[in-house]
Parts: C-alpha cells; sequence; structure tokens
C-alpha cells in the first residue's frame, strides 16, 4: 500500500487512531488520548507564538526507508516549505519533529523513530511524556534545552 491509498480509502477517514505505514506498506495504528491531543495543540501553539518564520504541521507524513512516518507535530521552516511545498508525504523530514509518548509507545520505539528522522534530515526531535515533560534531542543525543531558542512548559 501507498501512502497516497491511505490517504483516499474512505474506511480509514475519521479513525480515533494515527496512522503509518510500515517498510512492507503495512498500515500500522496507534490509539491516541485526549491528554495526546492537549499536548499536540499546546506544542502546536508554542511553535507558532514562538517560530514566526516557518509553519506548524500536525500528523506530518514523512516518507521513510521503513515507510511513512507520521510526527504528531513539526515545525517547518520557510526554507523547507519553499523547497517543498505541501507535498504529502514530505521526502525529508522537517526541521522539528514532535512524538508525543503514548502508554503503548515503548522507549526503544521512540528511540528508533527519532533515529529515522534524524536520517531524514530532522535537526531536533522533541519527546512529550505522558506527564506532560519535553525532552529535546539532536543527532549527538539528549540536550536540556531545544537549539531553536524555544521555551516550552505545557
Amino acid at each position: 500500500m501507498q501512502w497516497a491509498d491511505v490517504l483516499q480509502d474512505p474506511s480509514l477517514q475519521d479513525l480515533p487512531y494515527k496512522i503509518e505505514l510500515n517498510e512492507w506498506g503495512q498500515i500500522v495504528m496507534s490509539p491516541a488520548s485526549n491528554q495526546h491531543g492537549i499536548y499536540q495543540i499546546k506544542i502546536g501553539w508554542i511553535l507558532l507564538s514562538q517560530m514566526t518564520e516557518g509553519t506548524v504541521i500536525s500528523e506530518c507524513s514523512i516518507q521513510t526507508d521503513v515507510g511513512v512516518k507520521v510526527a504528531d507535530v513539526a515545525w517547518c521552516s520557510a526554507d523547507f516549505l519553499q523547497k517543498h511545498g505541501v507535498e504529502t508525504p514530505f521526502m525529508e523530514a522537517p526541521e522539528i519533529c514532535v512524538e508525543i509518548v503514548s502508554p503503548s509507545n515503548s522507549d526503544a520505539l521512540m528511540q528508533e523513530k527519532m533515529a529515522i528522522y534524524f536520517h531524514c534530515g530532522a535537526k531536533e526531535c522533541w519527546l512529550v511524556t505522558e506527564e506532560g515533560k519535553v525532552r529535546f534531542f539532536d543527532q549527538d543525543g539528549e540536550r536540556a534545552h531545544s537549539s531553536f531558542g524555544i521555551e516550552v512548559v505545557l
């Protein structure tokens, strides 16, 4: 299955799940809680209010070597958008990719997903825990703060 097929399939519309494709074109779904949605909106607002030169995307699809991955929230610079427009999925990762960790997500899965985003060009990945703690990562590992100078309080 291709990402365009997922987008066009009426049986996959309005599901309360995050949908991705794995490397074999199989659909992978993860349930999302209301807390997940609250954090998604709050992170998006923080990015919109502090990063004026670019845009924020919720449920940002990214084509990777292991299928289509969907960042819960992403920030794209104006340069990124000029290069990629609104192609779906993006063929490289936006500068900031944010994952809101669900109870079903293991630490190993989140580390793997961040590695995939970095391999696809992300400059920074954030993990938001169920308790609202935000952890910042770049290619070298965990950082105390975002390298983009963003102040995040949930």
